[in-house]
């Protein structure tokens, strides 16, 4: 998911988008640990994924407080 797709999506999408990745992350891991996954990069890439919704919620927050 793109920065610019993050800023157009609703405070709850985001929650439930955070869920969804993390999850789909820990599935990933662990399937990779048992055997190996047919494309290993995917794991960063959900890391980043993850990483770019925190952020994009933490930037809403501190939008918040300063008003």
């Amino acid at each position: 998911m793109k920065k610019a797709d993050l800023s157009q999506v609703s405070a709850a999408d985001l929650q439930d988008r955070l869920k969804e990745e993390r999850n789909g992350l820990d599935k990933m891991r662990f399937t990779h640990a048992i055997s190996p996954i047919e494309n290993p990069m995917r794991i960063p890439q959900g890391k980043k994924t993850i990483a770019r919704i925190l952020t994009e919620i933490r930037k809403r927050e501190l939008a918040e407080t300063k008003k």
